[in-house]
């Protein structure tokens, strides 16, 4: 009966998927005449054509890589540096430190705040606005400061008495030993960054800024769509919508597997430690 019942909800995770992805194959006459289908009855690659031949897809995917790269790298070596250092007992105000991140888990500044915040620092259509206001997430710096902590510190000391600098302790020993967990995050914090949407049309004015995210949501919600093939005899149409669908989450798809064996491990690790 376990058994069974996942197999029933893979079913129906996997489902809409297979439909999107197949669909993208599909010419626009026949998803709109044949209804629902798995397999089509002609495949054709003109919706894939269509949109990596667009300039605005192509500026907003690379805008994406963008935000998730130096996005994901503001993230972790935030989380990673401000966790090591509350890790320490030694540290002054680690009480108070930890009680603000703490307090920011229950509490939020709130969203008008925080936009003249970003309006009054001078961020408004710049990537800083995105990556400072998302810059640590409190339950991922906490879960970090326990696997830091429960480094044996005998490490640390043999290192610093072969004349190791605190630096080089946190870049050789300690990132290195904490792997699995840096994987983790590393995973967490590029998915929110190539999802992020809703910081996008709030922070950037300037529509060649925006990510894949809201490219997406201009092509599947708006009813007039900006983007048209003047020459050749293709037509916008449904088919480009499950293409974009396919290419936005292609890139976290293909990235996972290669983190999966560390991502098991820190969600395993966290669960004990954190």
């Amino acid at each position: 009966m376990v058994h069974l019942m996942l197999c029933v909800i893979l079913l129906m995770v996997a489902l809409p998927f297979i439909y999107v992805v197949f669909s993208s194959f599909a010419s626009k006459q026949e998803i709109l005449t044949r209804g629902f289908f798995l397999l089509p009855k002609v495949w054709v690659i003109d919706a894939y054509g269509y949109l990596l031949s667009n300039a605005n897809f192509l500026s907003a995917f690379r805008n994406a890589v963008h935000i998730t790269v130096a996005g994901t790298f503001i993230n972790m070596s935030m989380t990673c540096l401000m966790a090591y250092g509350l890790s320490k007992t030694w540290l002054k105000g680690r009480r108070v430190l930890n009680f603000l991140v703490l307090f920011t888990m229950i509490f939020g500044g709130g969203l008008i705040p925080t936009y003249l915040v970003v309006k009054g620092l001078h961020l408004l259509n710049s990537y800083w606005a995105l990556f400072l206001t998302a810059a640590i997430a409190p339950f991922n710096l906490i879960v970090m400061r326990s696997f830091f902590q429960n480094i044996p510190g005998e490490l640390e000391e043999a290192a610093r008495i072969d004349g190791c600098s605190e630096l080089g302790l946190f870049l050789r020993i300690v990132l290195p030993l904490s792997m699995p967990a840096v994987a983790t995050f590393t995973l967490f914090y590029a998915v929110q960054n190539w999802n992020t949407y809703f910081n996008a049309i709030l922070y950037l004015n300037d529509s060649a800024r925006w990510p894949l995210q809201v490219f997406l949501r201009q092509m599947l919600i708006q009813a007039v769509m900006s983007m048209e093939r003047e020459a050749g005899d293709f037509e916008f149409g449904p088919a480009v919508k499950m293409a974009a669908v396919v290419l936005t989450a292609l890139p976290l798809l293909v990235i996972y597997p290669f983190l999966q064996k560390y991502f098991n491990q820190g969600m395993l690790l966290g669960s004990v430690k954190g």
